[in-house]
């Protein structure tokens, strides 16, 4: 087996980074300072919020939602999707937290909004969806049903930097929506992420538990760390100013970057669309996926990830569904739509760094060797190839 020569992943960062460090580092001020309330300022200006929070990944991100959302209430519960990251439900159960897991759509692997209502309980305090791959969740419905019973929604957006939902970006939604800048999404601070909350006044709070609980602001001292009392125990969860940085030189390029992905995907939709051996994901049709991963079903999905990688071509699962782990164990229950979306789903290279024939070459290799009728005939790689020309 050769090594993959198209990566499923890489990171980008721009040119300018390299004097943007080099101001900062050099600069006396190296923590959180007036770079990362810059870097905030763009974020938010660039996704239409009036406020963004930086911190030093998007699991702390998570984790602050957590904590507000649970707000210190025993037995709480928050109902969760298991096709996800860890870094989504580590941040239920380290807030004291039960997880109450959800069905997914068997096809786009978002969390189905028909098995959540049945699943809210007077100990409920919070909805968590993941956009996967950027794909937006069907926001509005979740709203709706958390809005009726008086819960919070977290949107883990680590995925959908980008993506847009009834022509708003991602972020403008829920009551909490967590960003990841970790080093292979569409925007890297090289590690860190955001936090955006719908109240100002969970902003506010948010703002002192990512540092201790210290008022960083308060005035009337000539030591912050003596200026005001600490109401409530917070965290180390805050941005530095070289990684805000490095994310603010990246979000520069944002639209191209996504852009880019969007229309890799496109060219897939376009080659698989009339296979029967493949079956890609669908996009929300009230939203644009930021398409940070294109995810394909095939019967015969670890023979094709493994073919695909002796010809050069890394693909992956990406994030295993979490309830099989021994560490969420105690909140296991059937999930079949999970089971099937496991069983078929593979996420193939869409990045910014494909080149065109890159990307036919991924398009060939999967529709040759994925199972189904036709069954990876001449006939479908000559029936491929058209399309690739001409679609």
């Amino acid at each position: 087996m050769q090594d993959p020569s198209i990566p499923l992943f890489k990171v980008f960062m721009a040119d300018a980074v390299k004097d943007a460090v080099t101001r900062i580092l050099y600069s006396g001020y190296v923590g959180e300072g007036e770079e990362v309330k810059a870097f905030e300022r763009d974020f938010a200006a660039r996704i239409g919020v009036p406020h963004a929070l930086a911190v030093n990944s998007g699991t702390s991100a998570l984790h602050l939602a957590c904590h507000v959302s649970i707000d210190g209430a025993a037995g709480a519960e928050i109902i969760s999707t298991p096709m996800t990251c860890m870094a989504t439900n580590t941040s239920v159960v380290r807030n004291g937290a039960k997880i109450v897991w959800a069905d997914v759509d068997p096809l786009t692997g978002n969390i189905d909004p028909d098995t959540v209502e049945p699943l809210i309980t007077d100990k409920t305090r919070a909805i968590m969806m993941v956009h996967w791959g950027g794909n937006p969740c069907d926001i509005d419905r979740i709203c709706a049903i958390a809005r009726a019973r008086g819960v919070a929604v977290i949107e883990d957006a680590a995925h959908a930097l980008g993506a847009t939902y009834r022509g708003q970006c991602i972020g403008q939604h829920a009551d909490f929506v967590a960003f990841s800048f970790q080093a292979i999404k569409q925007v890297t601070s090289v590690d860190g992420g955001c936090l955006v909350c719908r109240r100002a006044e969970d902003d506010a709070r948010c703002r002192l538990l990512r540092w201790y609980g210290i008022d960083r602001n308060a005035g009337g001292s000539i030591d912050v760390r003596d200026a005001s009392d600490v109401a409530e125990a917070g965290y180390k969860f805050h941005m530095n100013n070289v990684t805000a940085a490095i994310g603010r030189e990246n979000l520069k390029y944002l639209d191209w970057i996504v852009q880019r992905h969007r229309d890799n995907a496109q060219f897939y939709d376009a080659a698989f669309r009339n296979t029967n051996n493949v079956m890609a994901a669908p996009e929300n049709p009230d939203g644009t996926s930021s398409c940070w991963l294109y995810t394909i079903h095939a019967e015969n999905r670890d023979e094709l990830m493994q073919k695909l990688r002796e010809h050069g071509i890394e693909a992956s699962k990406v994030h295993t569904r979490n309830d099989t782990n021994s560490a969420f164990a105690p909140f296991k229950r059937p999930l079949p739509n999970c089971d099937k979306f496991d069983r078929t789903h593979l996420c193939i290279p869409v990045g910014w760094w494909l080149s065109k024939s890159q990307r036919e070459r991924v398009a060939e290799t999967v529709i040759k060797f994925a199972s189904g009728p036709p069954p990876g005939s001449a006939e479908a790689v000559a029936d491929v190839n058209e399309t690739l020309r001409h679609g």
